[in-house]
């Protein structure tokens, strides 16, 4: 029994902020339902196979062709029985299904209806199209991401997508529920992605404004410029991380490496980082990967080896946590967070588009009679 255990959420197909959102939903315990079109979307992605996707997992799937009166009004019936509804479309999209937030809290007064979306609700781009990349961009996260001199780097679909866009939406959705739950009134969450990658800079606004951060790349404590806070390669051509910061870790860290403090550039003479991070880089170069696991163990030097996805779930800290797990083929991340009373589970496997329609629509409430005239439509398109 997760936290959520008990409430009913209906999750509009797309792909993924609104997935990942619903995804962490269904881990604690939440009772989703996928609604898939039969009509598909060209999403313009790669395909994928369902089964191999942890978005999807622990979620239910029913197919239904929202172009026809019968199937909307199936979806709007469905909407109606849930506590919360999510869908990633372009503002006005649901709207023209007839499944805008009027028809659906008119048929559901507590429904908390959550909307992802790049841009917003409204403003000169909301209804424009775009990527993770874009948003980023807009937020000013992806100007500071990077060494200095470069471009800006991709950090994957991270920032927008899923840091500030599906977090954001399922933290969003919960807190909505606490509230209907003590008004009684549901509401609409407006999740944006560009909304959402700002959000995750507001330490370092907080730093230019006291003057401790420069607004390009390269230049900070946190992006890369410090010494003592980048990767390195080691001798095999793997990577460290080290993030030694406070006087305390510093002092160990070149401990462990062998520096003398005496011989080397002060910790926080800006002007001398380069000579500093390229006497810390000749350090590493001279052992592998694992050789350096080995001397930097147990110690408080902040240092950690740059481990693949594979590696990741292999490492003995994520393995006593059991971080990651095994389920459907798949090696993928374990529920987060962590509650002590209810700990959230995968809840079952990544459904095939579609393929629950009739039993969820049977548990949902819908009769046998009901369920044949839904296939009929489908099958007369």
């Amino acid at each position: 029994m997760g936290v959520l255990s008990g409430i009913r959420v209906v999750e509009m197909a797309g792909i993924g902020p609104a997935p990942f959102a619903g995804m962490m939903l269904a881990d604690h315990g939440a009772e989703v339902l996928r609604i898939d079109r039969i009509e598909k979307s060209g999403l313009g992605v790669a395909a994928m196979d369902p089964a191999l996707d942890p978005l999807g997992r622990g979620k239910r799937s029913v197919a239904l062709d929202l172009k026809r009166p019968e199937a909307v009004a199936a979806a709007l019936r469905l909407i109606g029985q849930a506590d919360a509804l999510i869908e990633g479309f372009r503002p006005g999209v649901m709207e023209r299904f007839g499944l805008g937030p009027e028809a659906c809290l008119g048929a559901n007064p507590k429904l908390v209806y959550g909307r992802m979306t790049g841009y917003g609700q409204e403003g000169p781009l909301s209804r424009r199209a775009g990527h993770d990349i874009d948003y980023i961009a807009l937020s000013g996260a992806l100007h500071a991401i990077g060494p200095g001199g470069v471009k800006p780097v991709v950090p994957l679909n991270l920032v927008g997508d899923f840091g500030g866009g599906g977090m954001l939406l399922a933290f969003g959705v919960a807190a909505a529920l606490v509230s209907a739950g003590r008004t009684g009134r549901g509401q609409v969450v407006d999740a944006a992605m560009t909304d959402g990658a700002a959000l995750l800079t507001a330490m370092f606004h907080g730093l230019r404004a006291a003057g401790l951060w420069q607004d390009r790349r390269g230049a900070n404590l946190l992006d890369g410029a410090a010494p003592f806070y980048d990767t390195y390669e080691t001798s095999d051509g793997e990577f460290l991380a080290v993030g030694a910061i406070e006087p305390k870790f510093y002092a160990e860290l070149l401990d462990r490496l062998g520096l003398a403090r005496e011989s080397l550039p002060a910790q926080m003479d800006r002007a001398r980082w380069p000579e500093l991070k390229a006497r810390i880089a000749a350090a590493i170069r001279t052992r592998t990967r694992a050789a350096w696991e080995s001397v930097f163990d147990g110690s408080d030097a902040c240092v950690a080896p740059v481990l693949s996805l594979a590696e990741s779930a292999l490492h003995r800290q994520n393995a006593e946590r059991s971080a990651f797990l095994d389920a459907f083929g798949v090696t993928q991340p374990a529920p987060a967070p962590r509650f002590q009373a209810t700990p959230g589970r995968v809840q079952g496997p990544p459904p095939r588009e579609g393929q629950d329609t009739e039993a969820a629509l049977r548990d949902w409430g819908f009769s046998a009679g009901e369920i044949e005239r839904l296939r009929a439509v489908a099958a007369a398109r």
